[in-house]
């Protein structure tokens, strides 16, 4: 589905600033895989996102996404099969266009929104109704009004509208207050399930790492020191993910943000 072969990414190479970002990083992605990936700052996580969508070449190795090379396609043909969120809900949408033109946008529907038919409309009332936040009756109300969680949590329909071939969560939660965080990832999680979606998702919540879908990786130094499923996963502890760091790295884990949300 996605295979990752011995990947590699150093910025401003040949300089003072030289930083080596992914180090000869392989991963395999079944389809309907739910892959939690979780790391200290600058592990390589979000750098890893970015290799897969596209925001840049790597410098080595193979990207291949349901039997296809795209280690050299641009990143705005990736995005017609990957699907991503981000941190910040101001990304994803157009703040000054309403939430129904938004989903028209998504759903490929192009730029002519007075041609939304009302079949259109009552589908997209019903992807609304999935959220449980009363936006199916305010379809024409501007993204740029809608809470955060309200906005991320339209951003993962858009996603999703056209089920990608591999959906990217890049910390999608971590900006919102902690009941909005709780709403949007349980809709994540029923997305997910319903649609069959591949997805990969980065978090800094430990616990949620070990609960969430069917795989665990922990990265560090941008490579991957731990990738975890199955039964062995089932029984793993934040603990146990702490000592294996320590193991892996030669370090104990010094990251604050992870720590304090075990």
């Amino acid at each position: 589905m996605l295979r990752i072969d011995h990947i590699s990414k150093t910025f401003n190479p040949g300089t003072v600033n030289a930083k080596l970002a992914i180090d000869d990083l392989s991963l395999k992605v079944n389809k309907g895989d739910f892959i939690s990936v979780i790391g200290a700052n600058g592990a390589g996580k979000s750098t890893l996102f970015n290799a897969i969508a596209g925001s840049f070449f790597t410098d080595s190795g193979q990207i291949v996404l349901d039997g296809e090379d795209i280690t050299l396609m641009a990143e705005f043909k990736r995005a017609r099969k990957i699907g991503r969120l981000f941190q910040d809900p101001m990304r994803g949408t157009a703040a000054g266009m309403t939430i129904e033109e938004n989903l028209t946008l998504a759903a490929g529907e192009g730029g002519w929104l007075s041609r939304i038919t009302s079949k259109e409309k009552e589908h997209f009332r019903e992807v609304l109704s999935q959220l449980g936040m009363g936006l199916e009756d305010r379809m024409k109300q501007p993204m740029g009004l809608l809470s955060g969680g309200q906005r991320q949590a339209v951003t993962l329909m858009m996603a999703t509208l056209q089920p990608p071939s591999l959906l990217l969560l890049d910390e999608h939660t971590a900006a919102l207050d902690p009941g909005a965080a709780e709403k949007v990832l349980a809709i994540t999680k029923d997305v997910i399930e319903k649609n069959n979606l591949t997805c990969l998702m980065i978090t800094h919540n430990m616990q949620s790492a070990l609960e969430l879908g069917n795989r665990t990786l922990m990265m560090n130094q941008g490579k991957i020191i731990l990738d975890t499923a199955g039964e062995e996963r089932a029984k793993m502890t934040v603990q146990d993910l702490l000592d294996r760091f320590k193991v892996s790295a030669g370090h104990e884990l010094d990251n604050d943000r992870m720590l304090l949300q075990e």
